[in-house]
C-alpha cells in the first residue's frame, strides 16, 4: 500500500509536445500528476497550441478537482488530475484539429466515469489529420463492445458535418459506465467478408460523391463482391461552414474485426484541388494496405485496445497486431510509467504481425475506478 501511495503522489516528468494528449489521458486514469516541460521551447511561437489548451479544458470539464498550471510562456504544464465525473458536457473544439482528436481521449476515459457521459462536441468532423467521426463510429465502438462496454445509451451520432477550416459540425457521444472490463482473446483476424463505407460531401455538388464511390469500387470489386458505400450529402445548416468531401472505408472480417482507411479533400484555400476519382482510388488502396498489415485491429485503434487490456481484470489478454504505429510504440513505455505494467510482445515472423500479451491491473487502479 505504501508503494501505491508513493506512486500516486510522485510526479511524472516529460519533455516536448509529442504525445501530449496521450500523457494527459494516462495521468487522468492513473491519478498521477504529470509535468510536461519544454513544449516547443525552440519554436518561433513557443508553448501550447490552441487545440492543446482546448483539450485540457475538455478534460477539466469531465473531472472534478483537477489542478492545471501553465507558465507565462506556455512551455510548461503541470497537471494534477481530479476524479472522473461525467454527466453531460458541451465543448467547442478548436478547429485546428478535428473532433476525432478530442473524441479519442474521451473514448479512453468514458467507461470509467462516476456517471454516464454524454458529450456534445462542436467543430471539424472530418479532416486529413485526425480519425474522422465516421471511422471511430465504425471501428472504435465495436472494439469497446468486445471489452464489455455496452448497454444503456452507447452511441456516436453525427448531427452536423463540418470541414476545415470553418468547421461547424456537431457530434453527440454517449457512453455507459463500466468499471470492470472483460479480458479479450483476439488472435485470429479472419478473412474479409464485406466492405462498407460512407462518402460525405458538404457545400459541393452531390455528383462528387457518386464519382468517389465509382472509383473506389473499381479497385475493391476485384477482391470481394459484398461492397456497399453510401453517400451522405448534407445541406443547409447541417453542412457546416466550409466546402469539402471525403470517404471512409471499413472492412469487416468473419470474426467481427474491423479495419479502416479514410481520405479527405484539401481544406478550402489550402493546397491543390483533389479529384474525386483520385480520392476514391487512393482510399481503396489504403484499405488494402491496412488489410495486408494484418492484425485484429487497425492502426487507428491499436492504442485503445492496449489501454483497455491494461485496465482490465487481472487476467491475460491477447491480441494480434500489425506493425505498431509511432503513437502505440510510445504508449508501451508510458503505460509502464503510469501503471507499472509491461506488455509481452512476441513477433510472429511468418505473418509479420505482433502477438501482444497483457495482464490487467484492475486492483492497482485509483479508488474512483474500483
Amino acid at each position: 500500500l505504501a508503494e501505491k501511495k508513493n506512486m500516486a503522489s510522485s510526479v511524472l516528468s516529460y519533455e516536448g509536445c509529442n504525445f501530449f494528449r496521450q500523457r494527459v489521458v494516462l495521468a487522468t486514469l492513473s491519478g498521477r500528476p504529470v509535468k510536461i516541460r519544454k513544449i516547443r521551447a525552440k519554436d518561433d511561437n513557443p508553448g501550447l497550441r490552441d487545440f492543446e489548451a482546448s483539450f485540457i479544458r475538455l478534460i477539466d470539464k469531465i473531472t472534478n478537482g483537477s489542478r492545471i498550471e501553465i507558465n507565462e510562456t506556455g512551455t510548461t504544464l503541470y497537471f494534477q488530475p481530479g476524479l472522473l465525473h461525467g454527466k453531460t458536457v458541451e465543448h467547442d473544439c478548436n478547429p485546428q484539429r478535428a473532433i476525432g482528436y478530442y473524441l479519442e481521449g474521451l473514448l479512453c476515459l468514458a467507461p470509467f466515469m462516476k456517471h454516464p457521459l454524454k458529450a456534445i462536441l462542436r467543430g471539424v468532423t472530418n479532416d486529413q489529420v485526425d480519425p474522422s467521426v465516421d471511422t471511430l463510429k465504425a471501428t472504435a465502438i465495436p472494439l469497446m463492445k468486445k471489452f464489455g462496454i455496452d448497454g444503456g445509451e452507447f452511441e456516436l451520432k453525427i448531427v452536423r458535418r463540418g470541414m476545415p477550416p470553418g468547421g461547424g459540425g456537431e457530434v453527440i457521444f454517449s457512453c455507459p459506465v463500466r468499471r470492470v472490463l472483460k479480458p479479450v482473446q483476439l488472435t485470429d483476424p479472419g478473412k474479409i467478408k464485406r466492405i462498407r463505407g460512407v462518402v460525405y460531401s458538404v457545400r459541393v455538388s452531390p455528383q462528387i460523391g457518386n464519382r468517389i464511390v465509382e472509383s473506389a469500387r473499381a479497385i475493391l470489386n476485384k477482391f470481394i463482391p459484398d461492397i456497399y458505400i453510401y453517400t451522405d450529402h448534407m445541406k443547409g445548416s447541417n453542412s457546416g461552414k466550409s466546402p469539402g468531401f471525403g470517404i471512409s472505408l471499413v472492412a469487416e472480417t468473419i470474426n467481427g474485426n474491423f479495419l479502416s482507411a479514410e481520405l479527405a479533400s484539401n481544406p478550402q484555400g489550402q493546397g491543390s484541388p483533389v479529384l474525386p476519382e483520385d480520392l476514391g482510388k487512393n482510399c481503396a488502396k489504403l484499405l488494402l494496405e491496412e488489410v495486408y498489415r494484418g492484425g485484429c485491429v487497425d492502426s487507428v485503434n491499436q492504442s485503445l485496445a492496449l489501454l483497455f487490456m491494461t485496465l482490465g481484470q487481472q487476467d491475460v489478454s491477447k491480441i494480434l497486431l500489425g506493425p505498431l504505429s509511432p503513437y502505440t510504440y510510445v504508449q508501451r513505455k508510458d503505460l509502464h510509467s503510469h501503471f507499472l505494467t509491461s506488455l509481452a510482445i512476441k513477433v510472429e515472423a511468418c505473418l509479420k504481425v505482433l502477438l501482444v500479451h497483457v495482464i490487467g491491473i484492475v486492483e492497482t487502479l485509483p479508488s474512483f475506478l474500483q
